[in-house]
């Protein structure tokens, strides 16, 4: 064991950036096994392999370096992204949040410190301009949903900025009346040296922009000009004696109009950003976490308990005060309260500074119990943020999407992608998608075969190309016209994505995987990776016979399926399937749901046989299942983790379907999520989720040995 320690910490670089890369890696992976938000994983990750934890990796310059990056990053992404019409029409509401969020929090600290833990007033006053700001750790999360120009983001954006600067001004005067400069000169040099920067930054960075992108359009070119803005307005913030991200954030501002939201250097911007520099960040911030200190009692337990709770405690006052003062809904104040609630680099960098001050008797006013307690009050502050800001962006969705956008056949952006592989299963798919699409559009359908890039590729694509050849022909017996591709891909998912991209697609038919003898896992191994990276439509159908034989359609819809964005599309789909079968079409939901299903029914397809039954839980499938004979279709409507309609009873739905509708024809549905958005870079929400929790893997072991 002792000659395995001496390798601990790794000192060489390469193995070092090697270790931090199999985290970025890994640490979605696991985290989506434990089902917990993966910018957690990140930080307790740090926590792991730092000093504190296995001593894996010493916190070295390259974490000070990215760290720093990373949280510059997270504020410049910000700003690109904000709405800056809707930054000029809440200001009022910015600024009067922006000051509840911090002098609330300062007041209740200040007087937390100095009366119940015994500060000095001077540690008492760096206290409270610590939990006065806050750091969007969570605004990630706000990405995912595409809730950037929502007002209460906006408005949390903006007052995160606002409660920094007061809160570094407040730490300028501890500094300045600790080193006895603080008087009339030093603030008025101070307001000097903010306006000029302000003014340089605003005259300078429109025109060399302007100019700069005018005159050069190679991508790399362009890219690192953007960085050198952002590490030029950091550096002169830092110069005139505020932190590094109130200059990233301001440029990020500035930059605003110059980079569109979907252009390919945004692109850049946020996979650079997402894949390398705030995982480091994330990572850095757990590093620095000593969670030992919670198990050696003392003072540490009690003091930790007062950093997070009276902090979390006066950034929820501001948050709901400000909401209650300003008219908005409660939703808006939990999303407010999530993005401001949480603390990390820019309370460490404050807690330094104070380090290296001295009280009257000498001694440092920041003591150890007290650093220890803020870098442990930052771990669960971020938990706190990123689970609050989760619910807040669901409850916002389901606030504002009342009743789903109505979706007219004739304005339909029908475009049908059908990859079929297996001969004896083509020909199905291409008349599931016949039967749902409008023959009114006359639109043609898109057959896609995807081959693997090996040596068997050539065999494969001429393959492909008859079996493409003979859909066509099928298709062409029915009037309806194909278009056809064999494509060439490492990834079989990922040549779908972009032939759907390509095609300008609207939905996905695809053959359910039934061969397991090519993977035993229910979604086979690629369709898990398509519905997580495809925003749009997915139809994944196990047919057992023909479709004209079928009598009955029996359709499960989720609660709260009303609220995505596709739930009239997979509606529409439906209806048409039915009304071609001229079979009977049974919805089961939740009594919200159903109201809207057989308003759209009677008002688009009122010859239908339509019928509609309470369901009142998901739980009810194996009832469900009951009804369910052979000559029915089951149609499952389901929702991607992390989506409005999504339920933790969805995540076994694999297991359910294998247990009680084996054999049963089946289709499950993803609908439309997260609007239009294809390739929405986002590191709170990556691209692929495991099938099975970690907690599902145990309980199945268990039930193994105890029922052998």
């Amino acid at each position: 064991m002792t000659s395995l320690l001496q390798y601990f910490p790794i000192t060489d670089p390469t193995l070092g950036f090697l270790v931090v890369l199999l985290i970025i890696l890994f640490a979605p992976i696991i985290m989506g096994k434990l089902r917990i938000p993966h910018i957690i994983g990140m930080v307790i990750a740090g926590v792991l392999i730092g000093q504190y934890g296995l001593n894996i990796l010493e916190r070295d310059a390259s974490f000070e370096l990215f760290g720093k990056v990373g949280l510059y990053y997270i504020m410049f992404l910000a700003a690109l992204e904000m709405d800056m019409e809707g930054l000029k029409k809440n200001k009022y509401r910015m600024l009067t949040f922006g000051l509840l969020t911090s002098l609330i929090p300062f007041a209740i600290t200040y007087f937390t410190g100095k009366d119940m833990l015994g500060y000095s007033v001077t540690a008492s006053l760096l206290l409270g301009s610590i939990m006065a700001s806050n750091t969007l750790v969570a605004y990630p999360i706000v990405g995912k949903y595409g809730l950037q120009r929502k007002p209460s983001v906006i408005v949390s954006v903006g007052s995160t900025m606002i409660a920094l600067f007061l809160a570094l001004v407040m730490l300028a005067a501890i500094v300045a009346s600790n080193q006895g400069s603080n008087g009339w000169g030093f603030w008025l040099w101070f307001a000097v040296k903010f306006v000029a920067f302000c003014a340089v930054l605003i005259f300078f960075i429109p025109r060399l922009t302007r100019w700069f992108l005018r005159r050069y359009s190679d991508a790399v070119m362009q890219f690192i000009f953007v960085l050198s803005m952002l590490f030029m307005s950091a550096s002169l913030s830092e110069a005139v004696g505020l932190e590094g991200i109130f200059g990233a954030f301001l440029s990020g501002l500035i930059l605003n109009r110059y980079i569109p939201r979907l252009s390919p250097l945004m692109n850049r911007i946020e996979f650079i950003g997402n894949a390398i520099f705030i995982p480091y960040f994330l990572i850095g911030v757990g590093m620095l976490i000593n969670v030992r200190l919670l198990f050696q009692g003392g003072g540490i337990i009690w003091v930790v308990f007062c950093f997070v709770l009276f902090g979390t405690l006066g950034k929820a006052l501001a948050a709901y005060t400000a909401s209650f003062l300003l008219k908005m809904p409660l939703s808006s104040g939990h999303m407010m309260f999530g993005l401001t609630s949480a603390h990390a680099a820019g309370a460490i960098a404050m807690v330094m500074v104070g380090l290296r001050l001295k009280g009257a008797d000498g001694q440092p006013i920041v003591d150890d119990v007290m650093l220890n307690g803020i870098v442990i009050m930052i771990l669960f502050t971020c938990v706190i943020s990123s689970l609050v800001t989760e619910y807040a962006a669901q409850r916002i969705i389901l606030r504002d999407k009342e009743v789903a956008s109505d979706e007219l056949p004739e304005k339909d952006d029908e475009r049908m992608l059908i990859p079929v592989k297996y001969p004896e299963y083509a020909e199905r798919l291409t008349t599931l998608a016949i039967l749902m699409r409008n023959p009114r559009l006359n639109r043609p359908l898109v057959g896609l075969n995807v081959v693997y890039d090996d040596e068997n590729m050539r065999a494969n694509q001429a393959r492909g190309r008859e079996l493409l050849d003979k859909v066509t022909k099928y298709a062409a017996a029915a009037d309806v016209p194909m278009s056809t591709q064999v494509r060439v891909a490492a990834n079989i998912a990922n040549g779908i994505k972009h032939a759907f991209k390509e095609f300008q697609a609207s939905e996905v038919v695809i053959g359910l995987h039934m061969h397991f003898n090519v993977s035993t896992k229910f979604w086979g191994q690629f369709h898990q990776s398509l519905f997580n990276g495809l925003n749009q439509q997915i139809i994944m159908a196990r047919l057992m016979q023909p479709l004209n034989t079928l009598r009955r359609i029996q359709v499960a819809v989720p609660s709260r399926a009303q609220y995505e964005p596709g739930f009239y599309r997979w509606l529409e789909r439906l209806s048409r399937m039915a009304e071609s079968l001229e079979c009977r079409i049974t919805f089961n939901g939740r009594d919200d749901t159903l109201v809207l299903i057989r308003e759209y029914i009677q008002n688009r397809h009122a010859s239908i046989r339509a019928d509609y039954q309470e369901m009142e839980h998901w739980n009810s499938m194996p009832q469900l299942a009951k009804t369910i004979a052979d000559d029915h279709l089951f149609v499952v409507i389901t929702a991607r983790k992390g989506t409005v309609s999504f339920k933790n009873a969805l995540e076994r739905l694999p297991e359910e379907i294998t247990r009680y509708f084996s054999g049963k024809n089946l289709i499950i549905i993803f609908p439309d999520q997260f609007g239009s958005t294809m390739d929405e870079m986002t590191f709170a929400q990556p691209q692929h989720t495991e099938e099975l929790s970690a907690y599902d893997m145990l309980n199945e072991w268990l039930h193994k040995k105890i029922h052998p």
